[in-house]
């Protein structure tokens, strides 16, 4: 059974950081993209940022430049540093990873952001 965890959230001031953790476990496939989305209250689920294979990445307009995703190449293991976070960027962070018609999802990570 594929099992998919997240940790890292919590609340932080606005200029803080954060580095959110994701773990895919239970499948011998190495997945081929992961990915970090978020979700805020009211709001649809959008996509923050993933990494194809170890060195593609992209991100959203409003995260470029504060944001950086990785992944352990040996691993399915994610993670995304956050700085210079702001209060708009509270969400729940849930993590995907794939491969082929596969994917998988967290339960998410609580991200608040507030003085």
């Amino acid at each position: 059974q594929v099992q998919v965890v997240e940790s890292g959230g919590g609340l932080v001031q606005p200029g803080g950081s954060l580095r959110l953790s994701c773990t895919v476990s239970g499948t011998r496939f190495r997945l081929a993209v992961m990915s970090w989305h978020r979700q805020a209250p009211g709001k649809e689920r959008e996509l923050v940022a993933g990494i194809i294979g170890d060195s593609k990445r992209s991100y959203a307009d409003s995260v470029k430049g504060r944001f950086t995703i990785s992944r352990d190449a040996a691993k399915n293991t994610a993670y995304l540093q956050m700085n210079s976070l702001l209060p708009e960027d509270t969400a729940v962070y849930y993590c995907r990873g794939s491969i082929g018609t596969n994917e998988f999802w967290g339960q998410g990570t609580q991200v608040t952001v507030s003085s």
